[in-house]
């Protein structure tokens, strides 16, 4: 079970940080230069924009996951509309990914 909470706070950490890319175009250009380390897009983002970043994620060997909605998506990072976001900073990525396995992180960030 996922700890929305967790996840959501850990997520606006993160863009508090600087350490957050959001948006279709931002994500793809940051998967391309490698800047980025996991991608999560929204469960009603278009079946096109999954499937663009499904692809680029499986070339650059990159993780990816399917989460939430487009509004609890860019409510969590601050920002409107926001159907794709990109995480940057490897113990972000270690935390995130453990909630969505539905692991705690105890002492992390």
């Amino acid at each position: 079970m996922i700890n929305y909470q967790k996840l959501y706070g850990l997520i606006g950490l993160a863009t508090r940080a600087s350490k957050l890319v959001a948006g279709t175009d931002a994500c793809i250009e940051s998967i391309e230069n490698k800047s980025v380390k996991l991608i999560l897009i929204a469960e009603d983002a278009s079946d096109r924009t999954k499937k663009i970043f499904k692809e680029k994620c499986n070339n650059f060997n990159i993780p990816i996951y399917e989460i939430c909605k487009i509004e609890d998506l860019s409510k969590a990072c601050g920002k409107a509309n926001k159907a794709v976001i990109g995480i940057k900073e490897k113990g972000f990525v270690e935390s995130i990914i453990k909630i969505i396995n539905g692991g705690e992180v105890i002492g992390k960030n």
